[in-house]
């Protein structure tokens, strides 16, 4: 009898310990299976073009930003800041992966709206976050005695976007965004209806709350007119809000204009200074 006492506490022992070492071993495959990325931007902006940052649920984002006249104009104009442009919108998250968004911009009174969602996420077992954008901008600044037979619709522009990004270490986040953008009304002297683009930017965190950005757009359409934008920009983040200030050598704040109908030129001093605030509530 004692010795079946004893024969059954080893068993047992051992059974409870094989036991715990299975759910532990669970344990470890869900929370690896549960582990995403975080933060890699801490703004909805890496300076202009979108990031794969989601609005939370419930979460309402009011979104003013700025951009001033060239540089270049000198003290005459200082320096850009007497031909402010400016962007006034908000943001609101649907669920933790979709989003919509309105805006309005004094710069050809642009009426903007998009939707932004989540499509994968960077985890153990997935390299990279996935999220579509899809705008449709407003012009009501054409006026019927330019345009005689301007209709509606040839007021409308349509943008689709593909975020990608990697957060690749704790101070290093890079993008990449595929961009096709349609104009219902456009130039053909000096632009295409249909226009596709390329671009890539990055974060790199300098401090806690400082972080320093860079983008740059490739339009495969563009005419010599115009200029592929790039743009470079500082991230502060001062508790509820990000502040973003910025350079670029294309003023517009709306895809359809930044990445098509860029003006400026870096090694001339034309660029513009601006700016993105974010206010979450």
């Amino acid at each position: 009898m004692k010795r079946f006492f004893v024969t059954a506490v080893c068993f047992l022992g051992m059974a409870t310990a094989h036991a715990q070492e299975d759910l532990l071993s669970e344990l470890d495959s869900t929370q690896v299976a549960d582990t995403y990325a975080t933060a890699p931007f801490k703004a909805l902006q890496i300076v202009t073009l979108q990031t794969t940052k989601m609005a939370a649920k419930n979460e309402f984002y009011f979104v003013v930003s700025h951009r001033f006249g060239s540089v270049e104009d000198g003290i005459s104009e200082f320096f850009g800041l007497d031909q402010a442009t400016t962007k006034i919108g908000g943001i609101y998250g649907i669920t933790d992966w979709l989003s919509v968004s309105a805006s309005r911009h004094t710069l050809s009174k642009v009426y903007e709206t998009g939707v932004k969602y989540r499509l994968a996420r960077q985890s153990a077992d997935f390299p990279v976050d996935i999220v579509g954008y899809n705008t449709i901008d407003i012009n009501s600044a054409l006026e019927e005695d330019d345009y005689p037979k301007l209709e509606f619709a040839d007021r409308m522009s349509y943008i689709t976007q593909l975020l990608v990004s990697r957060k690749v270490t704790d101070r290093l986040s890079l993008e990449v965004v595929p961009s096709y953008i349609h104009k219902n009304l456009y130039n053909p002297e000096l632009e295409n209806d249909n226009q596709f683009s390329l671009g890539a930017g990055g974060r790199m965190k300098l401090t806690k709350r400082l972080s320093l950005n860079m983008e740059y757009m490739y339009n495969f359409d563009k005419p010599d007119f115009y200029v592929n934008p790039l743009s470079v920009g500082l991230d502060i983040e001062t508790g509820g809000h990000v502040f973003q200030l910025l350079f670029t050598n294309s003023q517009s704040m709306t895809e359809s204009g930044y990445v098509t109908n860029g003006t400026g030129d870096w090694g001339k001093g034309d660029f513009f200074f601006g700016f993105n605030l974010y206010r979450v509530f």
